[in-house]
């Protein structure tokens, strides 16, 4: 049996993690849409912890551009904003060299 590969959002939860946050899913599955709901439109994983709320869109390296359109374009996100939370975009990459490498878009 082969390994899984580790979706964008478990790798941001790891890293959340290993900075010190308390950090979980919380986009949920639609059954009867048959799709996957971010938390207010466009939060994937929501980290708390070091004095601050992250909220976090996770996606692949390509998708950065459209995820930071996205965020800015919901209504929630000032709400988030003038509650003093944090609204970042994680894009994952895999470089040549067979790692993962983050690139983080603050849109806060």
């Amino acid at each position: 049996m082969g390994a899984r590969r580790m979706t964008p959002t478990q790798r941001t939860l790891n890293h959340l993690r290993k900075l010190g946050y308390r950090a979980a899913v919380v986009e949920r599955w639609n059954s009867h849409a048959r799709i996957r709901q971010d938390l207010f439109g466009v939060v994937d994983v929501l980290g708390v912890g070091n004095g601050e709320t992250i909220a976090v869109q996770t996606t692949s390296g390509s998708n950065v551009s459209a995820r930071v359109r996205r965020v800015a374009e919901c209504e929630a996100v000032a709400d988030m904003r003038d509650a003093g939370w944090r609204v970042i975009v994680h894009g994952w990459r895999k470089g040549a060299n067979g790692r993962y490498t983050l690139r983080e878009v603050d849109v806060s």
